[in-house]
């Protein structure tokens, strides 16, 4: 086995050019690690955040990537054998060590999830961190019930779109954002069933047609909506802040008096691999492949294409989630979830 690999590495923060793709020293795994050879990894705007320098936590030089999907190369603990397909996320992945934007990724032994699937890599790159993602802010942020109605502001990002899935498999009303109707089809095509087109006054839209307001919201978008999307939200129901789109995450002078309608909760979620059971995971890919779920995968990268890929994420034109493949990669362009 070849000793180096070809990995992404940012020096310093920048552009998307300061990524470059390089041959590294391939990692060796000790007692309680797992090495993964890299299959696919997805895009996340908490990498462009860290490429841009915006992150609280982090140093250089570093492989990016908060997640990865592969198999086992090595596990000298015999916690998972050679071949076993697994996910990893999250837990200081490229930030405080290095990354899935790689061929290979070392993660210790307990952040790895591992499941059994025929589905293709591109499919699988895209689940780890936008199911853990959407399925724990609806579970931990709102605990949220069958059946009932929840609101998505930021609907057409990839976790808005992955807890619509999740969402309507729950027999849930589902109102989601989007700033433009040409997303209306893309929203449509995982069940929503209200799509809004964002003017910054939801709260009046959800009302004229729910006059007490829905059970519960995500808010993908920042703080600079959250303060509209809680008067979206009936007395007793809850909001939880998981995404910054916007790039906005701090309240200048907050004052709860002002922001909190009474009787809404707010909440946030921020997970990693053990906040995803491996029952969750499994159920999610065999519903997939049944044709009972969709993943909503966007465009699909070659690793020298890294670039590109950051740049489509900062202009938002991926349309869904956006996975790298390590290997061969099928490029493609954005795709609807059937």
């Amino acid at each position: 086995m070849s000793s180096t690999m070809r990995a992404v590495v940012l020096d310093r923060p920048g552009p998307p050019q300061s990524l470059q793709v390089r041959e590294i020293p391939r990692p060796d795994p000790g007692p309680g690690e797992v090495l993964i050879r890299v299959k696919a990894f997805g895009l996340n705007r908490s990498e462009q955040h860290f490429r841009q320098g915006l992150a609280t936590s982090g140093s250089f030089p570093r492989v990016p990537g908060i997640e990865a999907a592969g198999v086992v190369e090595e596990a000298p603990g015999g916690e998972l054998p050679p071949g076993a397909q697994v996910v990893t996320m999250m837990g200081g992945m490229g930030r405080k060590f290095d990354g899935g934007y790689a061929e290979y990724v070392l993660v210790p032994a307990g952040q790895t999830i591992a499941f059994v699937s025929d589905l293709p890599w591109e499919q699988l790159g895209a689940v780890p961190e936008m199911l853990q993602t959407a399925y724990g802010s609806l579970t931990m942020g709102l605990q949220a019930r069958a059946g009932q109605s929840l609101l998505l502001r930021g609907g057409t990002s990839s976790i808005g779109l992955a807890a619509a899935v999740l969402a309507k498999r729950e027999q849930m009303t589902v109102w989601a954002t989007t700033r433009t109707e040409r997303h209306r089809g893309l929203l449509e095509s995982v069940g929503v069933d209200h799509v809004l087109i964002d003017d910054g006054d939801i709260a009046a839209k959800v009302r004229a047609l729910e006059p007490d307001g829905v059970d519960g919201a995500i808010e993908l978008v920042g703080v600079n909506v959250l303060k509209d999307t809680l008067r979206a939200v009936r007395a007793g129901g809850t909001a939880c802040f998981t995404g910054m789109l916007s790039d906005q995450w701090t309240i200048p002078d907050f004052y709860p008096m002002d922001w909190l309608p009474n009787g809404v909760r707010l909440t946030a979620y921020s997970g990693d691999a053990g906040s995803l059971p491996a029952p969750v995971l499994q159920e999610f890919l065999d519903a997939v492949a049944r044709g009972r779920a969709a993943i909503p995968l966007g465009r699909v990268y070659a690793l020298e294409q890294i670039e590109e890929a950051h740049h489509d994420m900062e202009a938002g034109v991926i349309g869904g989630k956006g996975v790298v493949l390590t290997q061969n990669p099928r490029r493609t362009g954005p795709t609807a979830p059937g």
